[in-house]
Parts: structure tokens; C-alpha cells; sequence
């Protein structure tokens, strides 16, 4: 949906039991907060904003909606509110925690549990510049990432949800090393379905075919091709070519031929990611599940994983030079060369 060109909240406002503190993230579907409760407690907050279809100024709290936009706006806040109340059920390690939601605002406001680390795709940019022989992320680490990412993408699909929105700059890795499914795009998918000039409201390169054109079903499968294409980029140091560019000349293959080539990867772990990034859903693995037990054989195969304190303190390494950085500061994201 594009940047955010709204004002954010003001540092100090006390709304909904909590205390803003600052902005920590924000994009052209909602600002995210860093907050505090009577107690002190931190979380993160975020406001549902669509910046294309609401307006607020400085000083201002309550948006500014257009007569004919009201529906579009409702609709999506709807989606949000009930997607923030299905996460609320969730209890996994590697998906972010929904604590609590409410409406102010004239608009509606979930609270997360307030994690401290890094994104994925923030290691993925400090760790590109080591050249295409020796690969982004090592194929150990690639898996004990993805590993546990599946494990919380199977407890969001057996809720009968969908992400839509996998990506590594959506993937939030602890100081641990341990890996945060963050950003659901459901509520933006909603929006997508209700007002064409919304569309499209996915990430190339990181989108699955179907998303790009309405009325297409939507699955598992989707999901599935988004973190195929989290792990290309997690190896090649770039997204693959976007799904709409491929249906008219696939330069995909060739470039995972190449990436096998490098030697930085085993066969069966490229074979598993061309798979996920089938343009055909029945052609992709049908189910994480299906996708999971492939890749724990890979990891057999590989020979023993490390342990998550030692990934831990690998990741620590690799960003140590690095300032820390509020999330909305960002030195780069993963895009196309060119």
C-alpha cells in the first residue's frame, strides 16, 4: 500500500491503558507503537491506518475519512479486529503474541508482546556481501530458521488463517535466534477483494501468483510459495523474479540452476525451494506439513543442526558492528538488483 503518509501518534498519549513511548514501525497499512503499561511493561501496538484510504495531521487523533471511502475502511477494519482476535488464541514460540485489542480512535488498535532482535531480512542484507560462492546465510542456517518458521506457519493455517504476507522483513529473529512470524496480511487481503484502486497489496518476489489476480483460491499453497521465496532470498541475497513477470518469460530456473552451481548449496535444498515456487498451486507442496517433513530430511542428510544458543550468538556476530536501530529506520530492503 505504499508509505505511510500519516501522522503518528504523539509520544506520552495515554490511550486504551497505555502509554505511547514512540513509533518503532510503519508502512502504508498501519504505525506501530512502542508502548508501556501502569506497570511499566512494554508492548507493541499497532493502529490500523490505511494511508490510501484515511487522513490525519500532526496534532490530530482521529482520522479524516472521505465519504467514499468509509465502507472500503470499514470493511478492512473489520478484518483487522477479527484477525487480531483469531491471533489472541494463538500460543506458539515463533508467532507473535496478541495480548489484547481495542477500538479509539474511530479506528482499532491490537497490542503485541514486545520482542527485542532483529528482522531477518536486516541479517540478510549485513550478510550479502560475502559473495555468490559462499552463499547469504550458510544452508545450516537456513534451516534452523525455516524450520522453525514452518512450526508457527502450521499453528496459523490449523487456525484457519493465512499469512499473505511471509517475507524476511516479516520474520523477526530474537536475541536467541529464534524465529517471530510478524505483519499477518489478511486484513490487507480484505481491503484488496473490496476496492480496486487498493490493488495490488502484496511484496514482488515474494507474492504467489494467485495473489495477483482476484477471485483466485487461496491456501496453504500460497503461503507455501512465499516461504520458498523467504528462503531463495535468504540464499541468493535477492527476491526471485516476481510471479507475473514469470508467467511471461521464467528466468527463475536458471537462476537456481546457477545458485546450485555455486556449491554454497546442496541439490535437494534448491530442489526444495524450486518446488515451493511452483507457478501452479497443485504442483507446490499442499500443506507446511508436506514442505516441513521434506526439509527435515534435508537436515538429516546435511548432518547435525546447531543448537539455538550457538545460532544465537552466530546472529549476535553478524550484526555486532551494527547501531541499533528503530525498526522504521531501515538501511536497505531485499529488492531486485537493478
Amino acid at each position: 500500500m505504499g508509505a505511510q503518509t500519516n501522522a503518528p501518534l504523539p509520544d506520552g498519549l495515554e490511550i486504551g491503558g497505555y502509554r505511547i513511548v514512540r513509533r518503532i514501525a510503519s508502512g502504508g497499512f498501519s504505525i506501530v507503537y512502542l508502548a508501556e503499561d501502569a506497570r511499566g511493561e512494554q508492548f507493541a501496538i499497532k493502529e490500523y491506518l490505511p494511508s490510501s484510504l484515511v487522513k490525519r495531521k500532526e496534532g490530530e487523533l482521529v482520522p479524516a475519512i472521505e465519504d467514499k471511502n468509509i465502507a472500503t475502511f470499514r470493511n478492512g477494519l473489520k478484518c483487522f479486529f477479527e484477525e487480531g482476535r483469531a491471533l489472541a488464541q494463538i500460543f506458539h514460540p515463533n508467532v507473535v503474541r496478541v495480548v489484547n485489542f481495542f477500538r479509539a480512535n474511530d479506528t482499532v488498535y491490537m497490542v503485541m508482546a514486545y520482542e527485542r532482535g532483529r528482522s531477518l531480512q536486516e541479517l540478510v542484507l549485513r550478510n550479502r556481501g560475502k559473495g555468490p560462492k559462499m552463499g547469504v546465510l550458510a544452508e545450516r542456517h537456513v534451516i534452523a530458521v525455516f524450520t522453525q518458521v514452518m512450526n508457527g506457519l502450521r499453528e496459523v493455517h490449523a487456525n484457519r488463517l493465512l499469512h499473505l504476507d511471509l517475507k524476511p522483513a516479516n520474520i523477526y529473529l530474537r536475541l536467541d535466534g529464534t524465529p517471530l512470524l510478524l505483519d499477518f496480511g489478511a486484513a490487507r487481503r480484505a481491503l484488496d477483494a473490496d476496492s480496486p484502486k487498493l490493488f495490488p497489496m502484496y511484496t514482488p518476489g515474494f507474492a504467489a501468483p494467485e495473489l495477483y489476480r482476484r477471485n483466485r483460491q487461496l491456501g496453504p499453497w500460497s503461503d507455501v510459495y512465499s516461504l520458498g521465496a523467504s528462503m531463495f532470498a535468504c540464499m541468493a541475497g535477492a527476491p526471485p523474479q516476481p510471479a507475473d513477470k514469470r508467467e511471461l518469460e521464467d528466468k527463475l530456473p536458471a537462476t537456481l540452476a546457477r545458485l546450485g552451481e555455486s556449491g554454497a548449496y546442496s541439490a535437494p535444498l534448491v530442489e526444495l525451494v524450486a518446488w515451493c515456487l511452483k507457478l501452479s498451486p497443485l504442483e507446490r507442496p499442499q500443506s507446511v506439513f508436506a514442505l516441513q517433513r521434506a526439509l527435515r530430511r534435508i537436515a538429516r542428510e546435511s548432518g547435525p543442526q546447531p543448537p539455538d544458543r550457538s545460532f544465537g550468538r552466530w546472529i549476535d556476530s553478524l550484526t555486532a558492528r551494527l547501531p541499533f536501530r528503530r525498526r522504521e529506520d531501515r538501511s536497505g530492503s531485499l529488492s531486485l538488483p537493478g
